[in-house]
């Protein structure tokens, strides 16, 4: 279910194997369908040391470059980045689907030295290991799930929608749990060694020993490595700031170069390479070549709007505009539909696929700013979740329903079926989220 207009959605999951040991190096879950930007994204979990691959209970392995090479291992572990160290892989396996193809993922892989290697059509075997893993985590997961629908009308139970469901953020949680503290740790039959016949490892075993025979995979991290896998939009600097796809950006760090000439030569001479988020476009970020930082630059009516929008609804929302504006002004516009979505109306399937990513992109900005105080850290510690769980449970003949935990982090909340059917028997959200014609 999606969180802001809770209703049922569709959801995609996009996974990044690594061959050698069947690890999963990373995943994303998204709602409808997948674009460039979220195979990209699966790309930088794969490769940075404390990226969203470390869950609350296991941590995905890496593979890439031997760390001898680089960098020493025990200067390269510090104590505030617990995760695994990051990796650079030597090739991708892809199918022939738009956004692995895509300009942005072929770039990306261009500046890490990753070769993009396409499987035949129609040739399943040439990536069996992902397509056995998909297979796996239907009958092994999805399937003891409560309101599993199964992959047709005959492998489902009479009601599934009357089960327990759960949020997008819930379900990819269980995902990431369950790969770190099950799948990882199970043996698999196709891990063997031929140095022992019968000896069957696990994903994380067979990690482990390729770290011992080869050395820890690696690439250098940096903190600032994200904006290497988002698309660049080159510019010039004028003196009001940068337009990109008619909306104007500005801020302080453009000032030494207003109206200059960039020093990029090819294709793109004489401009200057912004970098974007496609599913937020109401900032740019900007690299200074003088001291190599980033800096945010906002757009000209971000204080009016400040939700973030994505580039696709920015464009439906003009097309919108157009059609009864003789001259359309798009902070208006922008306005007028992030209100609309926000009420949960939608007046097609168009409308309502932008609207969740953007939900989406909207949560992860909110948990983003959000510091965790030393309270909650303390709260997540296994012994004191045990023993806030083993307090909360209350005392005598009639107990009642189960509360849950106190701190409702990293839990999921258990939505009886009764609840389900009491909701939906009081038609509670059927004026707010009644579709337009």
């Amino acid at each position: 279910m999606e969180p802001l207009t809770l209703r049922w959605v569709n959801l995609e999951l996009t996974i990044a194997l690594d061959l050698y040991s069947r690890c999963i190096a990373g995943l994303r879950l998204t709602p409808v369908s997948t674009k460039a930007v979220d195979a990209a994204l699966i790309l930088y979990e794969a490769i940075t040391p404390h990226s969203q691959a470390l869950t609350g209970c296991g941590v995905m392995p890496y593979a890439g470059v031997p760390s001898v090479v680089l960098v020493d291992a025990d200067q390269h572990i510090s104590t505030q980045n617990k995760g695994l160290p990051a990796v650079a892989p030597e090739t991708l396996v892809i199918d022939h689907g738009k956004i692995y193809l895509s300009e942005h993922l072929l770039a990306v892989c261009a500046r890490l030295g990753i070769s993009i290697q396409p499987a035949r059509p129609l040739t399943p075997t040439d990536k069996a290991p992902v397509e056995r893993f998909f297979r796996t985590l239907t009958e092994q997961l999805l399937a003891a799930l409560p309101g599993y629908k199964g992959p047709d009308i005959y492998s489902r139970g009479k009601s599934p929608e009357d089960e327990c469901y759960f949020f997008v953020d819930e379900l990819e949680q269980i995902l990431r749990e369950w790969v770190a503290t099950v799948y990882h740790q199970r043996s698999h039959d196709g891990l063997v060694d031929p140095e022992v016949p019968g000896l069957h490892y696990s994903p994380a075993e067979m990690f482990d020993q390729g770290v011992a025979r080869a050395g820890r995979l690696r690439i250098p991290a940096r903190t600032d490595m994200v904006y290497d896998f988002l698309p660049v939009a080159w510019r010039t600097i004028q003196h009001y700031g940068v337009e990109v796809n008619g909306l104007r950006y500005n801020g302080a760090a453009l000032t030494p170069y207003r109206s200059r000439t960039s020093p990029f030569t090819g294709a793109n001479a004489g401009k200057w390479p912004l970098r974007f988020d496609p599913d937020d476009v109401s900032r740019l970020y900007f690299q200074d070549p003088t001291d190599n930082a980033w800096h945010t630059l906002l757009w000209e009516h971000a204080q009016d709007i400040p939700a973030p929008f994505s580039a696709e609804a920015l464009a439906y929302a003009r097309r919108l505009a157009a059609e009864r504006d003789r001259y359309p002004d798009d902070r208006r516009v922008l306005a007028e539909l992030l209100e609309r979505w926000d009420a949960g109306l939608a007046r097609n399937p168009t409308e309502r696929r932008m609207a969740l990513r953007l939900s989406q992109q909207r949560d992860a900005r909110q948990r983003q700013q959000e510091e965790p105080g030393p309270g909650a850290e303390v709260a997540r510690l296994p012994t004191v979740r045990a023993v806030l769980a083993s307090a909360a449970e209350p005392c005598g003949p009639d107990p009642g329903p189960p509360s849950g935990d106190d701190d409702g982090d990293d839990d999921l909340e258990a939505r009886a079926p009764d609840d389900v059917a009491e909701i939906a028997d009081a038609d509670y959200y059927a004026d707010a989220f009644e579709s337009l014609a």
